[in-house]
């Protein structure tokens, strides 16, 4: 009883942490796009769309950019599927806690199932997210060879095909996520003391890979990415 103790508590506050993290980096997105990498990201993302469509030229170019995302992606989701068939099969093989010697914690039958299951449901929603990301860079292959000056359309701009795009940026981002969201899942195999502190670990690396610093000691004046409207990153 005393060994669930300690899964009863630092579990649920590492997991609190990073979730906490998150919905703060999402207010900053929508708040403030220029101080995060992710809004930053997807307001160069449609003006490197406009720029595509604007000259015919790029075709190529635009359809080799997409198709090494959809390759990245791809390589994400081959990975993830292929790593969640490898978690259930150690969920069926019997005696899986005797594979792990040095466990602090709940070292029980029902405690490892549920720690291998939530690690099965992280890799199982990194491969949903990066299909969709595939998905939605796929249209824009397509989309962003069409000729929208030339054809008088309200349903196709640089605009849309912008927005398309972006939803592939963002659904890849998820699903690498998803892949860091994994990693303290593991480790929580092996104890809830290195789960927390992974955890904690991850929020620092994350807001160092989340938010930029370039843009904070510039005036109004002097950011461009500033002078953009901020609905544009969503």
């Amino acid at each position: 009883m005393k060994d669930q103790v300690l899964d009863y508590f630092l579990v649920p506050l590492g997991l609190l942490i990073m979730v906490g993290y998150h919905v703060m980096l999402f207010y900053k997105i929508i708040k403030h796009p220029t101080k995060t990498v992710v809004g930053i990201h997807a307001i160069n993302r449609r003006l490197w769309v406009q720029a595509m469509m604007e000259d015919t030229k790029n075709a190529v170019l635009a359809v080799q950019t997409l198709r090494n995302n959809i390759m990245a992606s791809t390589l994400l989701a081959s990975t993830a599927i292929m790593l969640s068939s490898v978690i259930a099969v150690l969920m069926t093989s019997r005696g899986s806690g005797s594979m792990f010697g040095l466990v602090l914690g709940d070292a029980s039958p029902m405690g490892f199932s549920i720690k291998f299951f939530s690690i099965v449901v992280c890799f199982l929603l990194a491969f949903l997210l990066n299909v969709q990301s595939i998905r939605y860079y796929s249209h824009a292959s397509i989309l962003i060879n069409v000729p929208f000056k030339k054809i008088s359309s309200p349903y196709m701009s640089a605009d849309y095909v912008g927005r398309i795009v972006n939803r592939g940026g963002y659904f890849w981002s998820l699903g690498l996520r998803a892949f860091y969201f994994s990693f303290p899942l593991f480790l929580w195999i092996f104890g809830p003391i290195p789960m927390f502190c992974s955890c904690i670990c991850l929020v620092v690396l994350f807001y160092f890979l989340d938010f930029t610093v370039e843009f904070r000691g510039l005036s109004d004046g002097e950011c461009v990415l500033d002078d953009i409207d901020e609905e544009q990153a969503l």
